[in-house]
């Protein structure tokens, strides 16, 4: 069963710093596109990152570019979201998903086709 499993979310002060985690099981990582969405209330879905896993390609957003930093590890079937200056507008679910496609700039929701549940980050003022 494919399987994908965000974790490291929870409650930091502006300025802090937090690395989620995607555990992936189930299809051949190494194959896929991972991305980082998030949803804070009241807002729309938002593509904020992504990683090609075999070719280590890299996207961010111009709302977290140089302040997060994404990754993947083969061996552990993980990617990973370092988040450092962490600021309020940055609260919301954050959602990990994986694509048999290529990350870019042009990646979007459509192109993924396994999710994550999400985890909380809140960013207090």
């Amino acid at each position: 069963e494919v399987q994908l499993v965000e974790s490291g979310g929870g409650l930091v002060q502006a300025g802090g710093s937090l690395r989620l985690s995607c555990a992936a099981s189930g299809f051949t990582f190494d194959d896929y596109t991972i991305g980082w969405f998030r949803r804070a209330p009241g807002k729309e879905r938002e593509g904020i990152s992504c990683v090609g896993v075999s070719d280590g390609s890299t996207y961010y957003s111009g709302s977290v570019r140089s302040r997060f930093t994404v990754s993947s590890d083969h061996a552990k079937n993980t990617a990973y979201l370092q988040m450092d200056s962490l600021k309020p507008e940055d609260t919301a679910v954050y959602y990990c998903a994986a694509g048999r496609t290529t990350c870019s700039y042009y990646t979007g929701t459509d192109d993924y086709d396994y999710w994550g549940q999400g985890t909380q980050v809140t960013v207090s003022s």
